[in-house]
């Protein structure tokens, strides 16, 4: 669980980030949730857009997705969301 420090700073460094994945109309899928999986491991810190073609609600997506990945959810806007898992290497160093 973040605490609202640590969710802060993960917004700002977010604040920056591209997104690196797409959701459309074909929803979340094992394959999608493979590709988050590694991009967690690899990054730490990924942002998500969903398409406006797909019907889903970005909160509920990135929870769900979150839940799925053990990962956490840190913010939304629009249909875009941001989610958060700690690397083995440790490539962000969080506040406490």
């Amino acid at each position: 669980m973040l605490t609202g420090k640590q969710r802060s700073y993960l917004k700002s460094l977010a604040n920056g980030l591209d997104s690196i994945m797409q959701i459309g109309k074909g929803g979340i899928t094992e394959n999608i949730l493979r590709q988050i999986d590694d991009a967690l491991e690899a990054r730490e810190l990924i942002k998500i857009n969903i398409l406006n073609n797909s019907m889903l609600n970005a909160k509920d997506t990135a929870n769900e997705i979150a839940e799925s990945v053990g990962a956490e959810y840190v913010q939304s806007i629009g249909n875009r969301f941001v989610l958060y898992r700690e690397s083995k290497e440790k490539l962000i160093n969080m506040p406490k």
